[in-house]
Parts: C-alpha cells; sequence; structure tokens
C-alpha cells in the first residue's frame, strides 16, 4: 500500500484531454485539501450521505457486504434518487439531457477509450 504523496495513485487525476476544456470553463481548483474525499463540497456532502443512508443504519459481516451495497448505493444515487439541486431529476436524466445536444461527448468517449 503507498503512502504519502503516492497515497492516492491513479485514483485522482485529470485526463490531459480534459484540461483544454476545464481551463476554458468556469471550473475553479478546489481551495481545500488534495487528494481525499473533502477536495469539495460536494464530495463531502455525497461521503455524508452514503455514510448516513448506508454505512451507519446496519452491522456489516464483512468488506464484501459493504462493496456490494456500495455499488448498489451508487447506483440507487445515480440513476433513481431525485436530487433537489437538479429540480427532482436524476444524475442520469441530467447528463443525458445535456449531451443530447453536444457531439463532442463522441470525441471525448474515443479519447479516453484509446
Amino acid at each position: 500500500m503507498p503512502t504519502g504523496e503516492d497515497a492516492h495513485g491513479s485514483d485522482y487525476f485529470t485526463p490531459v484531454f480534459l484540461l483544454p476544456q476545464l481551463c476554458n470553463s468556469t471550473i475553479t481548483a478546489s481551495t481545500g485539501t488534495v487528494g481525499d474525499s473533502y477536495d469539495n463540497a460536494l464530495a463531502e456532502n455525497v461521503n455524508g450521505s452514503y455514510k448516513n443512508e448506508l454505512i451507519h443504519t446496519r452491522t456489516w459481516n464483512d468488506m464484501v457486504d459493504v462493496e456490494i451495497a456500495t455499488f448498489e448505493w451508487i447506483t440507487w444515487w445515480n440513476e433513481s434518487r431525485l436530487h433537489q439541486s437538479l429540480d427532482y431529476r436524476t444524475p442520469v436524466e441530467v447528463e443525458a439531457e445535456f449531451w443530447a445536444p453536444n457531439t463532442s461527448r463522441e470525441i471525448i468517449e474515443i479519447k479516453a477509450n484509446a
């Protein structure tokens, strides 16, 4: 298990091909800690919801049970849960609406799979 600066490995990176889009957008860099779940308020909020709605609601037999439940919770969060900040839509609906008129998605997918 890596420690220190390498502890997060490739879990936290920005693909090089996305840098121009990020630089040309209104996205700003984090001003807090980097490389953990508190990197931004959204991640902190999701992490809190995950713990309150899933992890702290039961006793777990082993890590496999936690991993399976986590996968199911993430699927529910993205595909079924209505989010107030998204006008009571799911993230999947919002993403589909965003990409519908946008042909650059094909370019990003091609580069991501390269």
